[in-house]
């Protein structure tokens, strides 16, 4: 079993020696390199849908995996977990937004994370401002191609510092500092979708006299500068 570039870029996210959470573990495809690998001695995989589930414990199963390296459940979010049980938290193939509520519905747990690990679909800026909002802040992030798409897996860890500028949030901070190559197909899509969005509001001229329409604009003027690095 090979993890694909998506899954392969959160494992290497995850710290050495934890004890982690999937949630939304799918097949269990991470939790089962997780230990493989050594990198976490214990994981939890849950899932809230009953195939998925039913899924990683045939898989976890298959490979040999016992109830002490590897726990399946079945339940919602981050209330499968016990405060204090795991110490990192890995959550993929999902909005940013929704990421953010699930996180929310579970302070108890949240308190005694050191380290989260994520993948979001959409809404990457919003997870990250809730991120900075909330006390953590980005100490890494990865692109990675999978079924012919771009993601962004963004790793964040304890500590307050100051929120980055707009724009960076869009990108990803530590993705603009560190320039992978596949940082000019990320901000190219990102323009894409900033335009598309512009090119709709201008259909509406109530729309072109809102705040929205202007921040869009001048998101748009600075992707296309941040381009030209």
């Amino acid at each position: 079993m090979q993890l694909d570039d998506r899954l392969q870029a959160l494992a290497d996210f995850v710290p050495v020696g934890c004890r982690a959470a999937d949630i939304g573990t799918d097949h269990g495809y991470l939790a089962i390199d997780l230990i493989r690998e050594g990198k976490a001695n214990f994981v939890v995989a849950g899932d809230l849908n009953e195939g998925p589930y039913e899924a990683a414990k045939r898989t976890v199963h298959e490979n040999a995996m016992d109830a002490d390296q590897i726990s399946v459940r079945l339940g919602n979010g981050l209330q499968v977990l016990e405060p204090g049980e795991v110490d990192t938290v890995c959550i993929a193939g999902m909005g940013g937004v929704l990421m953010t509520q699930i996180l929310e519905q579970s302070p108890d747990v949240v308190k005694k994370l050191t380290t989260l690990v994520l993948q979001p679909m959409n809404g990457a800026p919003e997870l990250r401002t809730w991120l900075y909002r909330q006390g953590w802040h980005i100490a890494d992030e990865a692109l990675a191609v999978a079924d012919g798409r771009i993601y962004e897996i963004i790793k964040a860890e304890r500590g307050r510092v100051k929120r980055p500028a707009p724009l960076d949030l869009l990108i990803g901070p530590v993705l603009w500092q560190k320039k992978p190559p596949l940082l000019k197909h990320h901000i190219e899509s990102l323009l894409f979708q900033q335009r598309r969005v512009l090119t709709g509001m201008e259909k509406s001229p109530r729309a072109c006299k809102t705040k929205k329409y202007e921040v869009i604009k001048e998101q748009v003027r600075e992707l296309e500068e941040r381009l030209t690095w």
